[in-house]
Formats: structure tokens, C-alpha cells, sequence
């Protein structure tokens, strides 16, 4: 079984609103951080832990902040554990991890995203 991480980020935040690419990973690493704490005892969550040398996480890009919230919302329809996470003070919307799943289980909410790319 083939474990993976699906982590998906606006795109917008960089090409629209000019954010640095550092503060855009950043957002990445807290949503990702963020979904393996409330998901430590998770069975899959703690089968991908174990092999800290061959993670696979895949990053996606949602354009903007309707399609991240409209994603967020089958996962939360289909039972899918995820973080959102909102940047704080603003309050935006930037980042979506979801805790480690079969990719079979999951794949079918994020195959309609693309690679994030510069």
C-alpha cells in the first residue's frame, strides 16, 4: 500500500498577491505539521512516520481561496482528515493538509489540481 500525502496551497499567494516564496513553503510546513499532530495516532499516520526516509508528499495548487474552501468541504463531505490552515492575524485561508492516506483513498478528491509550480 502506497502512503501519500496530499498538500495543497494557493497558487495565488505568490503570482497575485506577491507573498514571498519562503512565506508560501512556510504555510506548506505549518498545514503539514499541523495535520500529523491532530493525526499522531492514526494508523496510516503512524505507518508513514515510520519510515522517515521515503515520505511522499505531492503539493497541488489550488488557484485561489474559493477553490481551497470548496476542496475542503468534499473532504470534510467525504470523511477525509485534513487541516486547513488560516494564516493568523489575517485570517486567510492558504494551505490544506491532508493526513497521510492510501493513495486509493484519496486521490479522487485532488486529481482535478495540478503540480504546484514556479
Amino acid at each position: 500500500m502506497s502512503i501519500v500525502q496530499y498538500i495543497i496551497v494557493r497558487s495565488d499567494l505568490k503570482t497575485i498577491l506577491n507573498w514571498p516564496l519562503g512565506a508560501v513553503i512556510a504555510q506548506c510546513c505549518h498545514a503539514a505539521t499541523a495535520v500529523l499532530r491532530l493525526f499522531a495516532d492514526d494508523e496510516q499516520t503512524i505507518q508513514y512516520l515510520e519510515d522517515l526516509d521515503n515520505m511522499h508528499k505531492v503539493i497541488l495548487e489550488a488557484k485561489n481561496d474559493t477553490v481551497l474552501l470548496k476542496l475542503a468541504e468534499k473532504l470534510k463531505e467525504g470523511d477525509i482528515k485534513h487541516k486547513l490552515w488560516i494564516e493568523q492575524p489575517e485570517n486567510i485561508p492558504t494551505c490544506l493538509a491532508i493526513k497521510p492516506y492510501a493513495k486509493e483513498n484519496v486521490h479522487q478528491y485532488v486529481k482535478h489540481l495540478k503540480l504546484l509550480r514556479d
